[in-house]
């Protein structure tokens, strides 16, 4: 049973197409598992569409609708065929990744730490974006740390907890700046999730420190 779910701000957020898109491919996997987030979604979605309905509209300038048809044969003439959708590469993580995933680039497992590992996530409209597979073995604590920004995690194998409580399989962790906190993997299997910051993280101890360039900052 999921227990717990993106704010009503971040699926306002996404259902107006404002949310970053390493954050929005994150709550996109939730989405994709959770009736519930879904739900309010649409309701959302219905909501603003019903807001544009009731705006009192505009008078268009004299050619105006000519002007924006030009535009857009001139656009399609520049344009000519498309180029074909080349895949990026993914590498084999272990796991049946989400279907909403299948487009973007996966990096190979990469050690930073005793029985942590990441992957890259890159995705196919922003290679910008900070997104990656966090795999960490069972038992294993993980540096405590803040936000500068919010850090979105989503878990898709195990488990873990901290201090505001257990986080299983299709949960979403929404953590900002007020948030200090120590996930701990359950003790009975690996967990595996897929983060993305909207900001930076800021990570102290040693170990903190010796990652935080993957993290930037």
């Amino acid at each position: 049973m999921i227990k717990h779910h993106p704010s009503d701000e971040t699926l306002f957020r996404y259902a107006n197409g404002s949310l970053e898109s390493g954050p929005r491919i994150v709550v996109a996997v939730h989405v994709g598992a959770c009736t519930a987030c879904a739900e309010r979604i649409a309701g959302f979605e219905a909501l603003g569409g019903s807001l544009l309905h009731d705006i009192e509209p505009e008078d268009m300038e004299a050619g105006a609708l000519d002007h924006v048809m030009a535009m857009i044969d001139t656009g399609e003439a520049g344009r000519g065929k498309a180029a074909p959708a080349q895949r990026l590469p993914r590498a084999d993580v272990g796991i049946r990744l989400p279907e909403v995933l299948d487009d973007c680039g996966i990096g190979p497992w990469r050690w930073i730490g005793p029985g942590v590992r990441w992957s890259r996530v890159t995705l196919p409209d922003d290679d910008s974006a900070n997104v990656m597979l966090l795999k960490v073995v069972a038992g294993r604590k993980l540096p405590e740390h803040t936000h500068a920004g919010y850090e979105y995690t989503h878990i898709l194998k195990g488990a873990f907890s901290d201090a505001r409580g257990r986080y299983g399989p299709g949960d979403l962790d929404e953590a900002d700046d007020d948030v200090q906190h120590q996930p701990i993997v359950d003790k009975d299997g690996e967990c595996i999730c897929i983060a993305a910051l909207e900001g930076q993280m800021k990570l102290s101890g040693f170990f903190g420190r010796l990652i935080q360039p993957l993290f930037g900052g």
